[in-house]
């Protein structure tokens, strides 16, 4: 089960491929679906899990603890740099549209969005209702640990873009969540996950915590490749700037971002069925 809490909504990058191929009225608020099948889609195959990615190793976390609990208490903080955020609002100022309906999923008190842009509706969801309470920019949000249960309790083809903010190297059951997440995106819809090399590292799972920035990347892919339906992902990359006069090594350290204040931009991008073709 999940709770549902509603409030007032307050008044380039070079793209690459994948080396593998007032209150809302209480009627606008999405009903339990009927049915546990990733996808409602004519396809019987779309949205189903093809393979499982992670091992049961993989899978595992050094702090073992309900995530609930580590997450009981509200951190009014940004776990990413200026640029990074400046990034991010830059790529969903591209993709987002103000007629679409918006998924933030495992989110806070903050989502990144243009400012200037108001979306037809933003539904925000997380593990500590402080943090999605002060969020401006939701509709209305639920709180759920998609670790304990992978079901989202809304209708199918609900949205037209799910975002995933930081946030993809702490889930146990990725296939699941995907999958989950191509059922309630229309068609044509986007999921846009978005990542750097912070993390809480008790609870990252270990196939993320162990790897690479590379391998963390094809991890990602991955995870949209394993669900039958969604396009080929799509990988950016985006570096902080180092200046020349600064060593060899200081210019790798920045690259990697292990300099402070330097975080390294990544997001992966897939649609629903087919991208669409926008004027």
């Amino acid at each position: 089960m999940c709770s549902i809490q509603q409030f007032p909504q307050k008044w380039h990058f070079s793209n690459e491929k994948s080396s593998r191929s007032s209150f809302p009225h209480p009627t606008s608020l999405p009903t339990i679906s009927s049915t546990l099948n990733p996808s409602n889609s004519s396809s019987v195959s779309a949205g189903r899990i093809k393979r499982q990615v992670l091992s049961q190793e993989g899978r595992t976390k050094l702090n073992n603890s309900p995530d609930r609990e580590f997450y009981a208490f509200p951190r009014f903080v940004t776990h990413v740099d200026d640029n990074f955020i400046s990034n991010l609002t830059n790529l969903y100022g591209e993709i987002l549209r103000p007629e679409m309906e918006i998924l933030d999923l495992m989110s806070s008190w903050v989502s990144h969005l243009p400012e200037q842009v108001a979306y037809k509706k933003v539904v925000g969801h997380g593990l500590n209702a402080q943090e999605l309470a002060r969020n401006p920019r939701f509709d209305y949000f639920f709180v759920k640990d998609l670790n304990k249960d992978q079901h989202l309790e809304v209708e199918d083809s609900s949205f037209d873009a799910v975002l995933c903010t930081v946030s993809v190297q702490y889930l146990q059951q990725p296939e699941k969540v995907f999958a989950e997440v191509f059922r309630v995106l229309r068609p044509g819809g986007v999921l846009i996950v978005s990542f750097s090399n912070r993390l809480f590292y008790e609870k990252a799972i270990a196939a993320w915590r162990d790897g690479t920035t590379y391998s963390r990347v094809q991890l990602v892919v991955q995870y949209f490749q394993c669900v039958e339906g969604f396009t080929q992902p799509q990988i950016i990359r985006k570096f902080p700037n180092v200046k020349e006069e600064k060593s060899i090594l200081s210019r790798i350290a920045g690259m990697l971002g292990l300099l402070s204040g330097s975080d390294p931009f990544y997001a992966v991008i897939a649609y629903r069925n087919f991208k669409p073709v926008r004027e």
